[in-house]
């Protein structure tokens, strides 16, 4: 697929003709003839070509007037895998709408961040995406709300706020234009039972673009899960969340068509922050398509692709934390780490009240790392200097592993700390920055996966023979990963 596929009016319509889920994100139909705005794949007659026209956002749709299709819900489907492939300004901008920086600061804040004007953000969202920021947010607060009617039986006013309206009668105006609805109507079409749940919890399908291969995904995570912070219950991947307005719990549990999330917020306003963070951790606005099609070009990764199609990068709910994890696990096994980082867990640690128990902590935050004494960490001295150095770094804001930051430049300045390498950096990169081309060719598994299949295992010349993997090399080390038999390759059972 192509960035500004919604120009290409042949391929959009023929998408649409075929009913093809895996362009469910990329572009959307707007009907001339009905005023509803549908995903490619949406099951109603395909209108005559004439009266589609084709939009890259959902935002750009209600923008241009467009109400949502209440048979395929398209204001629900996978986000454009775009945003988290690119590292340009408006994928940048997108990453943090997506993560609620305009509902907390407006523009200037994004602008802010970004460092550019609000006139320039506005000028380049408007041009690529036909709806500029304020507008894109709008759509995402709609999103937010209709989940928040459909789910729970929260008061109409409760809703309005938690969904970062700034006033009632904006949050009833918005859902009456979007879902040609009234937030009452809209709640009344939910069947009486399924709006009901535990008080303070809410659950919601986070839909991805098939294959989805779970093994490795959650494989990872419960392998490497800090006590305390995370943990492997029942068939779900638990974990703490520190969120703008509070702490929060997610409960991932994997589906063959979805991914259940179960959500526990001190605040709802949190809502779309943790739903955002929970499909970055999962990965689930990739295009598996795309990326196993490159990948089974190579005749030595083809058979690892279709053996278990549809493998996903597991990243981070929060990425200093990944980032102070990874220092802890420099040279060390799986398990070391995890005793590293659980008592650093517990000694610093902002503690939690879990419902449910098991989880006791949030992991603890640069700045409460940076006040700590270096004398109590059991690791090497070397090691000791790199870990004070990286917090106190992120603690200051020289820094920034936020979802804005610039993959190349925040990759250099890793490396500049003293006791970064490449490892430590492109693993960094790989699962908290989101690049999906970081590649690991020092890393211990791969080199060994590398000799097993005939490929080079120095660094310098697989790095050489990867080139044709670009721009999905963190794709390929999931699948030169998974040829080993450590346990982060197995779905726990």
């Amino acid at each position: 697929m192509q960035k500004g596929m919604h120009t290409d009016t042949e391929r959009c319509v023929r998408a649409v003709r075929s009913k093809d889920a895996r362009f469910d994100g990329w572009f959307f139909t707007a009907v001339l003839t009905t005023g509803i705005y549908c995903r490619p794949s949406c099951p109603v007659v395909p209108p005559k070509p004439e009266n589609m026209v084709f939009h890259p956002s959902a935002a750009a749709c209600q923008q241009a007037g467009f109400r949502a299709c209440k048979r395929c819900r398209p204001d629900t489907s996978p986000g454009s895998p775009e945003w988290n492939e690119r590292a340009d300004l408006v994928a940048r901008a997108m990453r943090l709408i997506a993560d609620g920086v305009v509902d907390r600061d407006g523009v200037p804040g994004l602008a802010a961040r970004l460092g550019y004007s609000p006139r320039q953000i506005e000028r380049q969202l408007l041009a690529e995406l036909g709806a500029g920021p304020l507008a894109l947010a709008r759509a995402q607060r709609a999103q937010t709300a209709r989940l928040l009617i459909e789910t729970t039986r929260l008061p109409m006013a409760e809703i309005a706020f938690a969904a970062g309206f700034s006033s009632i009668r904006t949050f009833n105006d918005t859902v009456r234009e979007v879902y040609a609805l009234a937030p009452t109507d809209l709640r009344a079409r939910v069947p009486r039972d399924a709006s009901h749940g535990t008080p303070g919890v809410l659950s919601l399908r986070l839909p991805f673009r098939a294959p989805l291969n779970p093994d490795n995904l959650f494989g990872h995570l419960a392998a490497t899960a800090v006590p305390g912070v995370e943990e492997w219950r029942d068939g779900s991947y638990r974990r703490t969340l520190r969120l703008p307005y509070g702490h929060g719990i997610a409960a991932l549990t994997p589906r063959p068509d979805h991914i259940a999330c179960r959500l526990t917020l001190g605040d709802l306003r949190d809502l779309t922050v943790a739903i955002s963070r929970c499909r970055r951790l999962l990965d689930l606005d990739a295009d598996p398509v795309a990326v196993d099609g490159l990948l089974r070009t190579d005749p030595v990764l083809a058979p690892l692709v279709d053996k278990a199609p549809g493998r996903r990068v597991p990243r981070t709910v929060d990425a200093d934390e990944f980032a102070v994890r990874a220092v802890l696990g420099q040279q060390v096994s799986t398990a070391a780490a995890r005793t590293h980082a659980a008592r650093l867990v517990t000694a610093h640690g902002t503690p939690v009240d879990d419902p449910e128990g098991g989880l006791t902590h949030l992991f603890p935050s640069p700045e409460a790392l940076a006040a700590l004494d270096p004398e109590t960490l059991a690791m090497p001295r070397t090691r000791r200097t790199t870990f004070t150095t990286l917090v106190a770094h992120l603690a200051d804001g020289s820094v920034n592993l936020g979802v804005e930051s610039d993959w190349a430049e925040t990759r250099a300045l890793l490396l500049a700390l003293p006791g970064f390498g490449p490892w430590t950096a492109d693993v960094i990169a790989m699962r908290a920055l989101g690049d999906p081309d970081a590649f690991l060719p020092t890393d211990l598994g791969i080199r060994r996966a590398a000799r097993d299949l005939g490929l080079p295992s120095t660094p310098a010349a697989l790095t050489a023979r990867a080139a044709a993997w670009r721009p999905w090399r963190a794709y390929a080390v999931q699948y030169l990963w998974a040829t080993d038999s450590h346990p982060i390759n197995f779905l726990p059972v």
